[in-house]
């Protein structure tokens, strides 16, 4: 009982920042390290790329859960959140955010000038996303750039340099994220009308909002294609692609306008799946 009571801060705060949505963004950026490392890059290098992407993430969604508080307590969906039970209080979430915040700095500048030097920018994306909603339908994108910057980022901690070729892998990412960021949306569509939360899913309906999300996902393969060739990726990178292609074809199977039931299937699992296997056939195709 005692170890249950020791060990229930630490999962309240792994609940507050979706530690199990890490498997989105993370996979991305160790594509765009390998890439730029023409394969391992050791392990220093390694494991600041990995402190910086965890912290940073850990920072958004805290600072997204405290802008979005009295929403959340509004919401049945998100009405069990820590900050609202109180699992978490708003006090002690500022700390856990100025810690991240901190981390990722520290982790910025132990890897080279230039990713220190574009670490405020990045961190202007991922807080600067959960107060879209608020002004623009195309929050969707937003939510989506703040995953983007992800490979960008490891390519920059790998090179120290700026180079289009990641830019694909944003344009990718950030596509591929709105895209299913847009499905998420469609369960809140009577809320977010109701309080005036902006979403292409408010502002086009349903129907029009899932095509919207399938143009997204074109796109992501598309992008995906350019930068293996802007990388000058081989066969089992293409490969990949076309195991996204797949994916994404099942994902829009999964959702309808008169049919929700399967939107936590095609969030999360097909999504996983998505970043996760690119992952191992890039893997595949720097190791060829």
């Amino acid at each position: 009982m005692s170890e249950r009571v020791a060990g229930a801060p630490v999962v309240a705060f792994l609940r507050m920042i979706k530690v199990e949505h890490s498997i989105f963004a993370l996979p991305f950026a160790m594509v765009g390290m390998l890439y730029a490392a023409g394969g391992f890059p050791g392990w220093r290098v390694f494991l600041l790329i990995l402190v910086a992407m965890v912290s940073a993430r850990s920072a958004a969604m805290a600072f997204n859960r405290l802008v979005d508080h009295q929403l959340d307590a509004l919401n049945p969906r998100t009405r069990r959140r820590e900050l609202v039970t109180g699992a978490i209080t708003r006090r002690k979430a500022w700390a856990f955010f100025g810690a991240s915040v901190a981390l990722f700095l520290s982790a910025a500048a132990l890897l080279n000038p230039l990713a220190f030097a574009l670490a405020p920018v990045a961190l202007v994306v991922l807080l600067g996303y959960s107060y879209t909603k608020r002004f623009t339908s195309l929050c969707h994108l937003f939510v989506g750039l703040s995953l983007g910057i992800a490979p960008v980022g490891a390519w920059v901690a790998v090179r120290g340099t700026l180079d289009p070729a990641p830019f694909w892998w944003l344009v990718a990412v950030t596509f591929w994220t709105a895209g299913f960021d847009i499905l998420y949306a469609l369960q809140d569509e009577e809320f977010d009308r109701t309080h005036g939360v902006h979403s292409l899913v408010v502002r086009l309906g349903r129907a029009r909002a899932i095509l919207v999300s399938r143009a997204f996902h074109t796109i992501t393969v598309v992008a995906l294609a350019v930068a293996g060739r802007e990388v000058g990726a081989g066969i089992p990178y293409l490969l990949g692609v076309f195991f996204v292609l797949g994916l994404l074809m099942v994902e829009q199977s999964l959702v309808s306008p008169s049919d929700l039931s399967r939107i936590d299937a095609a969030f999360f699992a097909v999504n996983g799946w998505v970043s996760v296997g690119f992952l191992l056939f890039a893997l595949a195709d720097v190791a060829v």
